[in-house]
């Protein structure tokens, strides 16, 4: 057993604990843990935490909004001949908990409307104030199964929750701590009403959450409400500073985005000269001991102690990359893949819309039905059948489904990259395809150099072929910049024709020697280079340009500019930076490259 796996086992029982106590102002939290022993034990204490009024419901994938809000149900209206609701997930699960597993695959438009709950429950708080009652409420445990950094919980979901957990590198023997039984939960929120807070421990958790860096406002009221619910818990009518240190450890630690500035070091006053006497006005007199400086320095001294418990939660690896400048960044799981797009044959299925069986278009039947049912009784007094379907009442299946991503390597193998950068920007292309690879994306390679470009790797799977490829690049010649990319336009183009999503890659320094034709010059080269990256650009696919000059060059800006591509200088071999920025370049969405 270690002490820091113990630690971090408490802290995951006691958001559990913290969110049965009061859930709608707390929201949830978001449980980082692949399947194991350690999580199933956890979900066990959780399950055994929550009294038998606060439901346990478990969100089911490619859940339909009439199962998940509540719509009509098809079965009693029809027996019934009048419209008949039947109450949605998030109802019968009201006052209780809703677990969504493989939270990182959520759908944006079904964290969209998990979301608006959260607001609805967070707004009825704000409004009943203290008397709210916990079964009026529904929380969300999402969890986040992803195996590596590229994957994440919808980041606008993640924010309306209020803690953290991560199971992750926790041992069976780290779990030794027993949870809060659901007694003790009961009598909490029985409590919590009057739990009273004061001004002074509002300042501290502001304070807190501004040198942390805490930018989101819902923050200091998350970390309020868990010191609330830990002073209930341990049956105190106030927050005491334990309950403080624990809300801001839980709540402001994951949120970091800086480290806290160090304090300036306080003046000795032995240091002054003998007769260095502070000017005083006339009516300032000094009051040592008095209330107003007591209360001041119980003050400061509260924000210390909550900032100090914030700062020592906050993750290692979170403060290495702090402490370097680098801001952490939220959400980008969803350039993994290709861009999604709508069907009417394969795919996931996504809410039916109104249309005719035809083109291959599939009717979806039950959709047609529950379209028609609300309007049976009427059309039976027109003598119409039992059940009367019209045409307006028809509805067709949807499906969603991502497109393949090909990725086209752009590799500058001229005499100026040759002599400077070829063989980092190989290596740089070689991590590239190996990711590529992992992801079951196709790639491509286009070389230039001389007299035009060469599609060196057309659009393939093959991890062993690619590299090939790429190891028997030559380099030499002059930089035929307008050439490479008319050619990364039409394989692209023939991407997008064959229902794929492109991403372009283009390494060089940006210097073009030679225009469209094959002749010499600089200036009209550049020209060329130009008016290809303008037609590029046209096609709106994502892009990145990496500079590979020892130096960023104008000349590579000035081309992503025309081409609409990010531009990322690479002035030392740094592979990660590299991976990143083209991270970042992959398309999220079908409406990128449409808008």
């Amino acid at each position: 057993m270690s002490v820091d796996g113990a630690g971090r086992w408490r802290d995951a029982l006691s958001a559990a604990a913290l969110v049965a106590v009061d859930p709608r102002r707390l929201g949830g939290l978001v449980l980082r843990t692949r399947p194991s022993a350690v999580r199933d034990r956890w979900l066990g204490a959780l399950r055994c935490a929550l009294p038998a009024t606060m439901p346990l419901r478990r969100l089911p994938p490619g859940i339909g909004d009439d199962r998940l809000l509540g719509g009509l149900d098809l079965a009693a209206t029809l027996r019934a001949g009048r419209p008949v609701a039947q109450r949605g997930l998030l109802a019968e699960a009201h006052g209780g908990i809703v677990l969504v597993p493989m939270a990182e695959r959520l759908a944006p438009g079904l964290a969209a409307r998990l979301s608006a709950v959260l607001d609805q429950h967070a707004i009825a708080a704000e409004r009943e104030g203290l008397t709210l009652r916990a079964e009026a409420a529904v929380a969300l445990v999402l969890i986040d199964e992803s195996a590596s950094d590229d994957e994440a919980v919808p980041a606008r979901l993640a924010e309306r929750l209020a803690f953290t957990v991560s199971l992750e590198g926790l041992a069976l023997a780290d779990t030794a701590a027993a949870p809060v039984t659901a007694g003790e939960i009961a009598c909490a929120q029985a409590a919590l009403p009057a739990v009273a807070t004061t001004d002074r421990m509002v300042e501290a958790l502001v304070a807190a959450a501004a040198a942390l860096g805490v930018a989101s406002l819902r923050a200091p009221l998350f970390a309020l409400a868990a010191a609330r619910a830990s002073a209930a818990l341990a049956g105190r009518s106030s927050p005491a500073e334990e309950d403080l240190a624990r809300a801001a450890r839980l709540v402001l630690a994951p949120r970091a985005t800086r480290l806290p500035a160090e304090a300036e070091p306080e003046r000795d006053e032995a240091d002054d000269p003998p007769d260095a006497e502070p000017d005083r006005g006339p009516q300032e007199t000094r009051r040592d001991g008095g209330d107003d400086d007591r209360h001041e320095q119980d003050a400061a001294a509260l924000a210390d102690l909550v900032l100090q418990a914030a700062s020592a939660a906050v993750p290692p690896g979170l403060l290495a990359a702090l402490a370097a400048g680098k801001a952490r960044q939220a959400g980008a799981a969803a350039g993994r893949q290709g861009a999604e797009r709508h069907s009417m044959l394969r795919g996931a299925p996504v809410a039916a819309r109104p249309g005719l069986p035809r083109g291959g278009a599939r009717l979806a039947l039950l959709d047609t039905l529950r379209a028609a049912a609300p309007w049976q009784r009427l059309r039976r007094r027109e003598g119409g059948p039992v059940i009367a379907v019209k045409r307006e009442d028809l509805r067709v299946r949807r499906y969603r489904e991502r497109s393949e991503t090909t990725t086209i390597f752009v590799v500058d193998a001229s005499g100026s990259a040759a002599l400077a950068r070829l063989a980092e920007a190989k290596g740089a292309v070689e991590l590239l395809l190996a990711e590529c690879y992992v992801r079951r994306d196709r790639v491509a390679l286009i070389a230039f150099r001389g007299p035009g470009a060469e599609l060196v790797l057309p659009p393939t799977s093959s991890l062993v072929r690619a590299r090939r490829s790429l190891a028997g690049l030559p380099g030499g010649g002059g930089t035929p910049l307008a050439a490479a990319l008319d050619s990364a336009r039409g394989l692209a183009e023939a991407v997008l024709r064959r229902g794929g999503t492109p991403l372009i890659v283009l390494l060089t320094d940006g210097r073009a020697n030679v225009a469209r034709d094959g002749t010499g010059g600089r200036d009209r080269a550049a020209r060329d280079a130009h008016d290809a990256a303008r037609a590029l650009a046209s096609l709106r696919v994502a892009a990145v340009l990496i500079d590979t000059a020892t130096r960023p060059q104008a000349e590579a800006q000035a081309l992503a500019a025309a081409m609409g591509a990010r531009y990322q200088p690479l002035p030392y071999a740094d592979a990660a930076a590299l991976s990143r920025a083209v991270k970042a370049a992959r398309p999220r969405e079908a409406a990128a490259r449409a808008a």
